[in-house]
């Protein structure tokens, strides 16, 4: 017997996600998530970013402290050209201590048209061409991000495949 049309779609992205997983070469990773999180942590994400870059995957993720920020230094260690930053403001809006770092990276794209936008605002549209823009989501968020978890879905409505881990 066949399958009911309905079903249809969910065997495609079942399908699509394992050929994500699967894929042996390199891939295009967004990685983003809270600002909030403890330096072990930091440390973590910089290695793991650090060893996705020297394995050939380009990464993408944003400007801001915490999450995004380890992300960018374990990618700028293993090698810069594999790493695009999208800030959701102008770099003038970035937080002082993230603009030195951001500063270095080859592949910076600003958003200054969101300056007058809430940051939340920003960073969701940001959030949103990120997603756009990858194969696969990494996201390590507390169950309390409402702007990250929004991405979730977002990405997954968009057939990404998302990896989430949760702070909490």
């Amino acid at each position: 017997m066949s399958q009911p049309v309905q079903d249809l779609p969910q065997v495609d992205e079942f399908l699509q996600e394992l050929a994500t997983i699967q894929q042996t070469g390199s891939k295009r990773l967004a990685i983003l998530g809270s600002r909030h999180v403890p330096l072990t942590h930091q440390h973590l994400i910089e290695m793991m970013s650090y060893a996705l870059v020297l394995s050939g995957n380009s990464l993408i993720t944003s400007g801001a402290t915490g999450t995004n920020l380890a992300v960018v230094r374990g990618a700028m260690r293993a090698n810069p050209s594999l790493l695009t930053v999208i800030l959701p403001q102008s770099m003038e809006r970035q937080p002082r201590e993230s603009r030195e770092q951001l500063e270095q990276v080859m592949h910076l794209v600003e958003n200054p048209a969101n300056d007058h936008l809430s940051l939340a605002e920003a960073s969701a549209l940001c959030n949103w061409e990120i997603v756009s823009r990858c194969q696969q989501l990494i996201c390590f968020v507390f169950h309390d991000s409402h702007t990250l978890l929004q991405t979730c879905r977002d990405a997954e409505d968009q057939r990404r495949l998302v990896t989430p881990f949760y702070f909490d």
